[in-house]
C-alpha cells in the first residue's frame, strides 16, 4: 500500500480532533507556512459529505474574534493591541 502524502495526513488529523497551524506543523515536522499551503489544498479537495472548518483567530485579552483573514495569524490585536492571539483552530466534518 503507497504511503500517505502529508495532505492527507493533515486531513486525516483534523477529522480525529480540531487542530492548529502550529500543532500541525509540529505533528508532521513541517513549518506553518508550509501547513497553510496544505490546508488550502485540503480544503478544496475534500469529498461531498465533509466540511472544513475554522475557528477564527482570538485576542486572549479582549476576545475580539473579527479579524479579516480567519486563517491567517494576525500579530496584534485591532482592538485593544495586544499581542496575545490565540491561533485559528481547523478542522473537518461531515455535513449533516
Amino acid at each position: 500500500m503507497p504511503e500517505r502524502t502529508t495532505r492527507e495526513r493533515i486531513a486525516d488529523a483534523l477529522r480525529d480532533r480540531p487542530l492548529s497551524g502550529s500543532a500541525l506543523a509540529a505533528e508532521f515536522d513541517v513549518t506553518r507556512a508550509t501547513v497553510y499551503d496544505h490546508l488550502e489544498h485540503v480544503a478544496q479537495s475534500l469529498p461531498d459529505g465533509e466540511e472544513f472548518l475554522v475557528a477564527p483567530p482570538e485576542c486572549g485579552d479582549c476576545g475580539f474574534s473579527g479579524f479579516d483573514d480567519p486563517v491567517n495569524v494576525p500579530s496584534r490585536c485591532p482592538e485593544c493591541k495586544s499581542e496575545s492571539i490565540e491561533e485559528p483552530v481547523f478542522v473537518i466534518e461531515a455535513d449533516d
